[in-house]
């Protein structure tokens, strides 16, 4: 952790809606002209595309049916964390992009499913923000959790994460519901231990809950909306978090408990620009005096 160089990492698992949330950050960070530069989860995976498919046939036929993307050993997490720090010690470090597809193949200029080369960050930047798989761990040695000095989850509950990688990856990948099914059951060990206790790191967590039946989510035939959900926030450490003032802000709102906000789903958005620009423009700010 740095006041000079602040640190926001925001965690969720694949289909969790990291993306969605990283676009009410950049409007934050525009309304408020923070100057942030951004790394990727993807970019720290050890093994491109051919790569990874040669490492999972490999590891398939010795016996592990646990290896994923989700996997400590499958990312680079050792030099995730040295990025965070060297950020936190001087405000600079570098990072990469993992090519999903051939649009951004044409934006980067290099061909889907491999990384482009490590670049230099922006230089005179206010923080660094992560999004991505692995912002709060702590394994093995590995302490990115305690490098970032604001930690954010993002964790729709387990019926609807997987309903919305299906529909996902159907959608853009090309998959079956079959291929998808078995990605998510490789990744279910990594699931519980290396993904699930990111969360209690994590400073403030949005989980989002359906309110329609999602029991079967390997036949549910579309994604439940924003209308049909609730977000309950769960702050770590409530201290010095407005709850009267944001249930009078967020209509529809109330405390389950003393440290838990639930909100209807469409107000997700405001929620989080209420919540989070304070606590952004208060490390900005610190980072300035320090």
């Amino acid at each position: 952790m740095s006041k000079k160089h602040p640190i926001i990492s925001v965690t969720g698992s694949s289909g969790a809606g990291t993306t969605t949330i990283k676009n009410t950050f950049d409007q934050i960070f525009r309304r408020e002209s923070i100057t942030a530069v951004s790394i990727e989860g993807d970019a720290f995976h050890r093994f491109d595309r051919a790569a990874m498919k040669a490492e999972l046939t490999r590891r398939t036929e010795t016996g592990d049916h646990t290896f994923s993307h989700f996997s400590i050993e499958a990312n680079e997490l050792e030099r995730l964390e040295q990025v965070f720090r060297h950020y936190g010690e001087t405000g600079t470090g570098q990072t990469r992009h993992y090519v999903h597809d051939d649009r951004e193949a044409e934006k980067y200029g290099t061909p889907p499913g491999q990384f482009t080369a490590w670049e230099d960050f922006a230089p005179d930047s206010d923080l660094l923000f992560y999004e991505g798989l692995h912002g709060a761990v702590r394994s093995d040695g590995i302490d990115i959790a305690g490098q970032a000095d604001l930690k954010i989850g993002v964790v729709p509950v387990i019926n609807l994460e997987w309903i919305q990688k299906i529909h996902r990856d159907k959608a853009s990948r090309g998959y079956s519901t079959e291929a998808v099914t078995d990605v998510i059951l490789r990744r279910m060990h990594a699931y519980v231990h290396v993904i699930c206790p990111q969360f209690t790191e994590t400073d403030i967590n949005f989980q989002r809950v359906p309110v329609v039946d999602t029991s079967d989510p390997f036949i549910a035939r579309w994604i439940p909306t924003a209308d049909e959900s609730l977000v309950v926030i769960r702050f770590k450490n409530p201290r010095g978090i407005d709850f009267p003032y944001l249930t009078s802000m967020i209509q529809g709102s109330w405390m389950s408990r003393a440290n838990s906000i639930v909100i209807p789903g469409p107000k997700l958005d405001l929620a989080m620009q209420l919540i989070l620009t304070p606590m952004i423009l208060r490390l900005v700010n610190e980072s300035k005096r320090a």
